[in-house]
């Protein structure tokens, strides 16, 4: 499973895709969620402004990618 941090406590979906790499563009993005390709914590998401908060899980193309939230470190 690949890790991706955040530096926000939330992201919305479609942001996420493009910060981890999956995709290049936020119109790659709406399509392939609007596809219904990409699931949530094993459910499909097609809503793009999903918030996704640290420990979810999103799963596309066969891989998986768990949201960490890159907290300050003293």
């Amino acid at each position: 499973m690949n890790k991706v941090y955040i530096k926000t406590l939330s992201i919305d979906l479609d942001k996420f895709l493009k910060w981890a790499g999956v995709v290049s563009t936020g119109g790659e993005a709406k399509n392939i969620i609007a596809d219904g390709l990409v699931k949530v914590n094993d459910v499909v998401e097609k809503r793009r402004s999903k918030k996704l908060l640290p420990g979810d899980v999103v799963e596309i193309f066969d891989e998986k990618y768990i949201v960490e939230h890159q907290g300050r470190e003293n």
